[in-house]
This record gives structure tokens, C-alpha cells and sequence, in this order.
């Protein structure tokens, strides 16, 4: 049975040193797949304008397209590198239900993401994204410091 890991990636140095872990993990593990996932945070409740609406989808692709570039694509590169199986997905949604979604559809058996830098006034109202991660998901999540 092959394990599968999903990684969280931020798009900051936070998300080397989750993709570090995860990799040391799959050296370890004999039938192991890497998923890594970037979440452009998405709030289906923002308010627009009716031209905003309009925009929208084109806004949502170029999102998706630069993050696989620029985030994705070199992460699933340097651990193919390593000879490990890796693939990428970007999704827009909230970064924990998204991440533990990704899990669940691909068979993930475990989450590991990198603890955010978040703080302040956002944190108080609402709340790490990753300490969100930890209190809903389905499978086991890693947090690395």
C-alpha cells in the first residue's frame, strides 16, 4: 500500500523546511507519494462589484496558474530530484478545510505544514489557519516549527 503524504505549502521559506521533513519521511517510508498543495485563501463571502464578478474566474486562474509556477512546480521538481514520487495541486478555498479536502481525495494519510508567522489582531479574530488545521482534520497533521 503506498503512503501518502500531502504537504501544505505558504509560498515563504517556512514551506522548505515542511518539504525537508516530508522528504526525510518518504526516504524512510519503502512505498511513499508526495502531494504537495498550495491554497490561495478564498473567501466565498467577500463583497464585489458587479465588474469584480466579472473578473473573477480570470483572477481565479491566474492565481492558480502562478502559484503552480512559481511554488508548486519547483517543490515537485527538486523532490523528483531526490527520487521520490511527487505531484502538485493548487486550490483556492480556506487553507484548512482546502488542505484536509486534498487529503481526503487523493488517500493522504497524513498532513504536514509549516507553523505560520500569523499573529496580532488577525490571529485573535480568526484564528491559525494550521491551528484550524489541527482541530478539524481528518487524518493525523505534523506541524513543524
Amino acid at each position: 500500500m503506498t503512503t501518502k503524504l500531502v504537504i501544505g505549502l505558504d509560498g515563504a521559506g517556512s514551506g522548505d523546511r515542511a518539504l525537508d521533513f516530508a522528504s526525510d519521511l518518504a526516504s524512510r517510508i519503502e512505498d511513499c507519494e508526495l502531494v504537495v498543495a498550495y491554497v490561495i485563501e478564498w473567501s466565498p463571502f467577500s463583497f464585489q462589484t458587479a465588474e469584480e464578478n466579472a473578473q473573477r474566474h480570470k483572477r481565479r486562474e491566474e492565481e492558480i496558474s502562478t502559484a503552480r509556477e512559481r511554488v508548486v512546480e519547483p517543490a515537485v521538481a527538486s523532490l523528483q530530484k531526490k527520487g521520490i514520487t511527487a505531484k502538485g495541486v493548487v486550490r483556492h478555498g480556506d487553507v484548512a478545510h482546502t488542505l484536509n479536502s486534498i487529503c481526503e481525495k487523493e488517500g493522504g494519510h497524513q498532513i504536514i505544514v509549516c507553523r505560520t508567522s500569523e499573529s496580532g489582531l488577525t490571529k485573535r479574530i480568526f484564528g491559525s489557519s494550521t491551528a484550524n488545521l489541527v482541530m478539524s482534520a481528518t487524518v493525523p497533521v505534523t506541524v513543524i516549527g
